[in-house]
This record gives structure tokens, C-alpha cells and sequence, in this order.
């Protein structure tokens, strides 16, 4: 896509903090549960001397509108199964798929191909609302601990993916499996923590 290089830095698939999301097993639950999704190009401003995060654009590859990142911060952040809703223009701005996503959804085919279409349907019905009255310029981040928040979710996936998961699927629970595990997700809970930290607070744009 065409855009002013002198006044933004892009984004793609090659940048290291969206092959992250790409490779990220654990990111699953964020896309196929939560609706946290990442779009394919992310424009930064780089004459403003602010956090990544408040200087981030989702270009619309349908009107052009270059929306405000924050648009989708906060509550707005979940529920954008489909990918980013344009407030502008009502069309669907692209969003990276996690390669485990992927291949959950190809499995479960069978499943919600019987209802997808509907789902997305009313989904595009509810999304202008999630807009309305919504002050931008009051969307304020606090700085907390990224290894709180990584240890924090690569816990909770830990708890889903190696205990609960076998469970419901009728799986034994074995001490290889819980070995394995362990430092599986303490590496992607300090990538994901590491991630937040860079996103929410560095000022640098590579």
C-alpha cells in the first residue's frame, strides 16, 4: 500500500514483533477466544514523540482511513474475530492469523461452518456501537511490570493448554508433559510480556 515514508515507519509480516504473533502457539487463545487479532500493516508515526502504541495507525486498505490504533484499545481489543472493523467506512481492515489458529480453524471446519456466516453477520451489526462516544485522547496506559504480565499469561496458558486441555479431551497427564511445558511457556510468557512492554512504552520505531 502507498503511504508517506518520510512521516511513517510499516509494519508487515517481516517486522520480528509480528512473526511473534505469527509463531506464537499461545496467542490461540487470544485470536480464537478473546478476538484479539493484529492487522497485516500498522503505520507509525514518526514525527510524534510518543509510545508506539499511542502513534499507531490501521490503515483501511478499502477507503484509506488511517484509524487510530487506540480505537481498538482497551475492552475494544477483544472480540475483532473477523478482524478490525472500519469505523469509516464499515468494511473489514485485514488481520495476521497465528499458524495455531490456522490449523484449529481447518480442523474444526465441520464445526462452525454451519454458523459462521450468520456469526459474522450479527457481528457486523454490533461494531459501530463499540465506536460511539469514544474519547481517544483519554485512553491512558499505565506502566507495569512485563514479567509480571508475561508470567502472568504464560501461567494461565500452562493451566489451559497442559492441565485443562488434556482433561476435556480425555488425555493422561503426564510428568514428561508438565516438564515439557514448563519452559515452553515461560519463554512465550516473557516474548509476550517483552512484547507489551516494547509496544505500550519504547519510543523507538524499527
Amino acid at each position: 500500500m502507498e503511504y508517506d515514508k518520510t512521516k511513517f515507519t510499516a509494519w508487515t509480516w517481516k517486522h520480528w514483533i509480528m512473526i511473534h504473533w505469527i509463531l506464537n502457539p499461545g496467542l490461540v487463545i487470544n485470536e480464537l477466544i478473546l478476538g484479539q487479532r493484529a492487522p497485516k500493516v500498522i503505520l507509525f508515526d514518526k514525527t510524534i514523540d510518543r509510545p508506539l502504541i499511542d502513534r499507531q495507525f490501521f490503515p483501511c486498505p478499502h477507503c484509506g482511513e488511517l484509524n487510530d490504533g487506540r480505537l481498538w484499545a482497551k475492552r475494544n481489543g477483544f472480540k475483532n474475530w473477523f478482524g478490525y472493523y472500519c469505523p469509516n467506512c464499515g468494511n473489514i481492515i485485514p488481520c495476521l492469523r497465528n499458524l495455531t489458529s490456522l490449523i484449529v480453524i481447518i480442523l474444526t471446519v465441520p464445526i462452525w461452518i454451519w454458523f459462521v456466516k450468520k456469526w459474522k453477520e450479527r457481528w457486523l451489526k454490533e461494531q459501530p456501537k463499540r465506536f460511539e462516544n469514544l474519547k481517544i485522547e483519554e485512553i491512558k496506559y499505565e506502566n507495569g511490570s512485563w514479567l509480571k504480565i508475561g508470567f502472568a499469561w504464560s501461567g494461565i496458558m500452562f493451566i489451559l493448554m497442559t492441565i485443562i486441555n488434556p482433561l476435556i479431551t480425555g488425555e493422561e497427564i503426564t510428568l514428561t508433559m508438565i516438564l515439557i511445558g514448563i519452559p515452553i511457556w515461560t519463554i512465550a510468557g516473557l516474548g509476550f510480556g517483552y512484547t507489551m512492554k516494547y509496544l505500550n512504552f519504547t519510543k523507538k520505531t524499527y
